[in-house]
């Protein structure tokens, strides 16, 4: 192993995160009362350009009034290729009080779009005298995103979180498909005349889970847009947990359960963490180095597996 130690990532839930547009106030107290981890107030695609600027002001009120408890508060700003980004930026961090959290910027591509909003950010919060710094979130959309996707989680120590955002990444990308996550039905292989789907993000999104736990990054699967199929929601789900990622994205209020479910540790593989865990507790007393739990050798790999479980477990409950 390198000598240079893998940093850890944030230690905050985040295993859904619960998107709503900003030109919707209504909907604010419902999102803040749902069970998500992260509440994600939208500038971006879900608003009109002609409900930008109201969108905003919504958003920048909202940020102090609403009682959002513990959950992580995230604004996303509009991309780096239209007029309004900046403006998001100034007026939020001029504006609204220092109870959010994150801004999220889509469609990165490199590590200067970035270092962009940073520069932008850091000016803003000097000249105002904001105490809490603000923290970024990223979503990777384009073949120049996935292409840089090291160079971007390694980009500004105010980097918590990245998510895959997969129709932009698949328009970008010319795949043919107009499916947001999931298996596509021409995504397949033939064995003994048997169609088997497989995961065409797979390896983007393993790309991402690498890039971020190099740097100390939150990975996040971003939307899964059929919000009518709980079953495929749950077999991305599982299949990104199963990668590392930590959460997923909600855009349908039915999804948090969902994602909720599939993220937390169930009570059978925290207990059968801890085992293990207490097992290699027993071996290295008698000075050994791996033992057999239930029929299967583990070793010092094996506590840190257990410890993620634990950990995570752990997290959850304190809040």
């Amino acid at each position: 192993m390198s000598f240079r130690i893998q940093p850890a990532a944030p230690a905050c839930p985040n295993r859904c995160q619960l998107f709503g547009p900003g030109s919707r106030p209504a909907i604010f107290e419902k999102m803040a009362a749902s069970a998500a981890d992260v509440i994600n107030l939208d500038l971006e695609d879900s608003v009109s350009p002609d409900d930008k600027p109201a969108a905003r002001a919504n958003i920048i009120q909202a940020i102090g009034d609403v009682d959002w408890g513990r959950k992580t508060l995230s604004v996303r700003i509009n991309g780096l290729d239209t007029p309004y980004w900046y403006r998001d930026v100034v007026e939020i961090l001029e504006q609204a009080s220092e109870r959010i959290d994150r801004i999220m910027i889509p469609k990165v591509g490199n590590a200067a779009d970035i270092y962009a909003v940073d520069a932008l950010a850091t000016a803003v919060e000097r000249a105002t005298g904001r105490t809490k710094p603000v923290k970024f979130e990223v979503i990777i959309e384009s073949a120049a995103g996935i292409a840089h996707v090291e160079e971007i989680a390694a980009a500004s120590p105010r980097l918590e979180a990245m998510s895959l955002g997969a129709a932009d990444f698949a328009a970008s990308m010319g795949m043919a498909t107009t499916g947001i996550g999931g298996t596509q039905e021409p995504y397949y292989m033939l064995h003994e005349g048997q169609k088997h789907w497989s995961d065409p993000w797979h390896w983007a999104q393993a790309a991402i889970v690498a890039a971020c736990r190099t740097h100390g990054v939150l990975p996040v699967d971003g939307p899964f847009g059929d919000f009518s199929d709980d079953d495929g929601f749950r077999a991305q789900a599982r299949r990104s947990a199963v990668l590392g990622m930590v959460g997923k994205w909600a855009i349908h209020p039915k999804q948090v359960a969902l994602s909720n479910e599939v993220f937390t540790p169930s009570d059978e593989a925290v207990t059968e963490a801890r085992e293990i865990l207490a097992a290699m507790e027993d071996a290295r007393a008698r000075g050994e180095g791996a033992t057999v739990y239930k029929g299967r050798l583990v070793d010092i790999a094996s506590i840190k597996q257990a410890e993620v479980i634990v950990r995570n477990a752990d997290m959850i409950a304190a809040q």
